[in-house]
């Protein structure tokens, strides 16, 4: 009988080491704090690693991405020729004008082997002569494909004696913030310049409401726009474009056009020769309007439907006003600028899927996304819209555009609600080719317009 009671009490003595050496050296602590109230519910503590690389900046490794970039960004000079009238006895003994060359410059992105780059609008805008030297300090000649200005985004083209290092394009959908990033251009004329931060912010827009930037504090300069955005992986996300600030230098914050904005522009220019924009169809409530304020939608989460353009997608699919676009595609919508940054990735006849939340009820729906049917021209200022099968059927033809907005210097001439059949004898047969013309007018010239009303009489007016 001893000799079991001796058995069981070792046994219990080597459990008790045994957990209590488990308790102090393996079990990971677990705190627990208790207040008065035992049923209230506490904040929930993370464990996990802030950075899968570690937590200092140390840890995170550049020198990859660095080197797959500086290789791939250029400098890009632009040569205009600014006109200067010389004095009146120059213009009266025939010497006319002055020429003379001013330089600018910028930075550009190969995105090809065959030595097609991106950069900016701004950049090339107005340039009589455009050159790219390299990174091994080799100049070409380059050439103008095409450009945006509503992007800020220009594809031009250098014909290399050999294949070239290039960047292929990132998803910028997939960037997160707080995101380690580098920015690489050429900064008042350093060539291969590398800078670091973070990405700070997504879908900013600096004062225009189609715009949709990504937001970094990566030091950008003049000479960086049109410079390389890229992750740790040395992928392509963003077109360095903007800075603001109050010196004209860099004070913390710099702005980069998305990826996958960037390649859209560039694949339309390809393609099409111009941007093929996709439109919703719906008009938008700003926030901090009185619209906003009266129907108490100033701090919503997401956009706020308040009003349905006819003939889109959005009629289509039965958007209403007061309905409120959460996602699209997946994507959080939390602001104007998150949508009009994932449209600008889409084309006309895409289909996407919007999430809604009418009434308190959350529910999806597909929408083909449409050309727009509504631009205001340059120069004059009508809005016009291309025409609907009823528009066709009242005037009697096919061609031309319907005006549907006058500015008030033009409103005695009775162009409301007729149709715009062509300018100065050309052929007008959508808003896209309206648009050109317009804005070829020139402003000392004369320009005629020639319309049809809804009882198929023909009018010409002539502006001087």
């Amino acid at each position: 009988m001893k000799r079991i009671a001796g058995t069981f009490c070792t046994a219990l003595l080597a459990g008790a080491l045994t957990l209590g050496a488990y308790k102090i050296f393996f079990e990971k602590p677990n705190y627990t704090i208790v207040s008065e109230n035992e049923g209230q519910s506490v904040f929930n503590t993370s464990y996990t690693p802030a950075s899968a690389k570690g937590a200092g900046i140390n840890e995170v490794d550049f020198t990859v991405a660095a080197e797959m970039t500086v290789n791939a960004v250029v400098h890009v000079k632009n040569v205009t020729i600014n006109r200067n009238r010389g004095s009146y006895l120059d213009f009266f003994y025939g010497h006319g004008s002055s020429a003379k060359p001013q330089v600018g410059t910028g930075s550009g992105v190969i995105i090809s082997q065959d030595g097609y780059i991106v950069t900016n609008n701004h950049v090339i805008d107005n340039a009589s002569h455009l050159q790219v030297m390299l990174n091994n300090n080799k100049v070409y000649d380059a050439e103008l494909i095409g450009a945006d200005p509503n992007s800020d985004i220009a594809l031009i083209k250098i014909n290399a004696d050999s294949k070239l290092p290039y960047l292929a394009f990132g998803d910028s959908d997939n960037t997160k913030i707080g995101e380690w990033v580098l920015a690489v251009g050429n900064p008042f004329s350093l060539t291969s310049t590398v800078t670091a931060g973070i990405v700070s912010a997504k879908a900013r827009n600096l004062g225009k409401v189609d715009q949709s930037f990504i937001q970094t504090d990566a030091a950008v300069n003049p000479g960086n726009s049109g410079g390389a955005l890229v992750n740790t992986n040395g992928d392509l996300i963003g077109i360095n474009t903007a800075i603001t600030s109050q010196t004209g230098s860099y004070v913390g914050y710099s702005f980069a056009v998305p990826s996958n904005i960037a390649k859209k522009v560039v694949d339309d220019i390809l393609e099409y020769g111009n941007v093929q924009k996709g439109i919703l169809g719906i008009d938008i409530a700003m926030a901090n309007t009185p619209y906003a304020v009266q129907k108490g939608i100033n701090e919503i989460e997401g956009v706020y439907i308040s009003g349905i353009e006819e003939d889109t997608g959005a009629e289509e699919a039965d958007l209403r006003e007061g309905d409120i676009i959460k996602e699209i595609d997946d994507i959080k919508i939390r602001r104007h600028a998150d949508l009009t940054g994932y449209l600008s990735s889409k084309r006309p006849e895409d289909t996407v899927q919007v999430t809604i939340n009418r009434n308190d009820e959350t529910f999806t729906v597909p929408v083909v996304l449409k050309k727009r049917q509504v631009i205001t021209v340059p120069h004059m200022g009508l809005d016009i819209k291309n025409l609907s099968k009823e528009d066709m059927k009242k005037f009697r033809t096919k061609k031309g555009v319907k005006i549907v907005g006058v500015p008030e210097m033009y409103r005695g001439y009775g162009l409301d609600g007729k149709v715009l059949l062509s300018l100065d004898d050309e052929e007008i047969n959508d808003i896209e080719e309206a648009k050109v013309l317009f804005g070829q007018i020139s402003r000392r010239g004369r320009t005629i317009i020639t319309m049809i009303n809804d009882k198929g009489e023909r009018e010409r007016l002539i502006f001087q």
